[in-house]
């Protein structure tokens, strides 16, 4: 590392205090009797006006026996949920409610899943060979990746080759208004001034932090919940190991404890070539900076 690495860990220092998931708040009784079973099964069909999703699922060891039934979701996974899509979820039996919940629904079709698994695989490795040298400096290229988006599509890295990439990392879940949501704010802002800029070769991504919260269905309410237009606005998300390599190779520092995030801020702006053109690390940077830096159209 350069001399970025001093600026980098000073900054490290002050931003990894500043942003962290909120403590679980008390649950009443009945709620913190709820039990939580890993589901795999088939959805057989979508009721969205009730948010239902109707699954056959496999046999739930030591619960019940493999069934078609009925159950409760986001507004974000029934959206995104089809007839005949394999899944895999979290099923919660919240004690005193009609129906069953599912949570962390994410695709299970054998293909989607060997894709988005190559892809971690092949990113650990690179980050393995890269060794001390595995952040990537302005002028290096982006590392190679395959993220589900929020809509549930695999996003690999190829796909943004001859366009302009704006990175950045945020988590759904982030309370403090100076780290996560003013960092969203500032990509919709760039957003916007590039369209009015007439730049049509942008593509914005933020990839969480928090991949075990938030999957495609959460990611798909964040930015409907924010009135995002996600025409050129992904959010992505995947396996852990994935997303722990891209933040070692961005220079990203997380910590994990838990149920607790602490972690720094870089935003990058990548050009056609796929090469790292600018860096901005922490939140004290303007979108106009950003689009005066891109090139037209």
């Amino acid at each position: 590392m350069k001399s970025h690495s001093l600026a980098f860990a000073l900054l490290a220092g002050a931003l990894l205090a500043g942003c962290s998931k909120p403590a679980p708040a008390a649950k009443p009784a009945a709620e913190a009797k709820e039990g939580r079973y890993p589901l795999t099964g088939e959805i057989v069909k979508v009721d969205a006006a009730r948010k239902v999703l109707i699954v056959h699922h496999d046999e739930i060891k030591g619960f019940m026996p493999a069934m078609t039934m009925e159950f409760t979701a986001s507004a974000g996974d029934v959206a995104l949920a089809k007839p005949g899509q394999k899944i895999r979820a979290e099923m919660v039996d919240l004690k005193g409610a009609d129906l069953f919940h599912l949570e962390k629904i994410w695709p299970a079709d054998p293909a989607i899943s060997a894709t988005v698994e190559a892809g971690a695989n092949v990113l650990r490795q690179d980050t393995h060979a890269r060794g001390k040298n595995a952040y990537r400096e302005v002028g290096e290229t982006v590392p190679d990746f395959a993220l589900y988006d929020q809509s549930g599509r695999v996003v690999q890295a190829s796909r943004f080759r001859g366009r302009q990439l704006m990175i950045n990392f945020i988590f759904t879940r982030c309370p403090i208004a100076t780290m996560c949501p003013a960092a969203t704010a500032k990509m919709i802002g760039v957003q916007r001034l590039a369209r009015e800029a007439g730049i049509t070769s942008l593509e914005l991504i933020s990839i969480t932090l928090d991949p075990k919260f938030d999957t495609p269905g959460v990611l798909r309410d964040y930015a409907e919940a924010r009135g995002i237009d996600t025409a050129n606005f992904s959010f992505l998300t995947g396996p852990e190991t994935a997303i722990k390599d891209l933040l070692t190779q961005f220079g990203v520092i997380a910590e994990f404890e838990g149920d607790l995030i602490k972690h720094t801020l870089a935003t990058l702006l990548v050009d056609p070539h796929g090469k790292i053109a600018h860096r901005a690390d922490g939140s004290a940077w303007e979108a106009a900076d950003f689009v005066a830096k891109m090139k037209r159209p």
